[in-house]
């Protein structure tokens, strides 16, 4: 079975983000933080893949091929993470 890597695209100060990341400790899941705070040239990476500049969001990847999770709260997320069967 393929490794699921997830990819949480955030920022300092970003309340959502800290929610993000202690529903991710609450469900220990495994994620690396790809910091946007001082790198607005990532917030260009963010709008060319997904047609958005705000963070979080949350990229679910597995053979390569990644599914951004864009909409904001908790819900869209566990939703995708369950499709994904990372929950």
């Amino acid at each position: 079975m393929s490794e699921v890597t997830v990819l949480l695209w955030a920022k300092n100060g970003c309340s959502y983000c800290e929610d993000v990341k202690e529903f991710f400790a609450e469900k220990q899941i495994d994620y690396k933080v790809i910091d946007v705070t001082e790198h607005d040239n990532r917030r260009d990476i963010l709008e060319a893949k997904y047609g958005v500049r705000y963070v979080p969001v949350i990229e679910i990847g597995k053979d390569g091929q990644y599914t951004g999770v864009t909409e904001l709260g908790l819900k869209a997320l566990e939703k995708e993470l369950k499709v994904q069967k990372v929950l």
